[in-house]
């Protein structure tokens, strides 16, 4: 079951689901929150996912709000990873979500805004277990024959919360802990 934004904000007051929201997502339209593109990386290399061992790419940051509210260009056929402005905390524990109810994991799942696919641009994301904290990586393909241009610091996506119900063997194991973008060199996989 999808927890409404309204009520994903109301937990923030305890919870710090999502830190660093932008000043629309006060009065959220439907049912997710929108998060803002902070920083843009190229990945250059060649990554590796064995049975025990992985290695990812090198990343190089081109383009960081922090230093300039520019414009990026996604070309034609090309892939970055970008990471968000703002920073989600999901509770390692089972909260209550609403009064009277039994507590449940909450899981984030990231999905565009339509403008991307709109102008044939593929987010890449995936599910955030409990028990992460940190800003979020995405990848993005342009696969357009034009260019795509974006600001930093616009909305790009969309963040809903999921209702988890059952028992977890275990929370999220903390190796992409606090958004880190790479792992350029061979390291175990937990």
């Amino acid at each position: 079951m999808i927890v409404s934004a309204r009520k994903i904000l109301e937990l923030n007051t305890k919870y710090r689901l999502v830190e660093n929201l932008d000043e629309r997502e006060k009065e959220p339209e439907g049912v997710g929150l929108d998060l803002r593109v902070g920083e843009v990386y190229k990945i250059s290399g060649k990554g590796f996912l064995g049975v025990k061992d992985r290695k990812t790419p090198g990343v190089e940051k081109v383009a960081d709000v922090k230093k300039s509210r520019s414009r990026f260009t996604l070309k034609a056929h090309r892939y970055v990873l970008v990471h968000t402005m703002e920073k989600v905390n999901i509770p390692a524990k089972k909260i209550v979500v609403e009064k009277g109810k039994k507590p449940v994991y909450l899981m984030p799942h990231v999905y565009p805004r339509s403008t991307l696919q709109r102008s044939g641009i593929l987010l890449i994301a995936t599910k955030t277990d409990p028990g992460y904290s940190g800003t979020l990586t995405f990848g993005l393909a342009n696969l357009g024959d034009a260019d795509f241009e974006f600001e930093l610091g616009a909305r790009m996506f969309n963040i809903v919360f999921y209702q988890v119900y059952g028992e977890l063997s275990r929370q999220y194991g903390g190796q992409w802990q606090n958004g880190r973008v790479s792992a350029e060199k061979f390291e175990r996989q937990i």
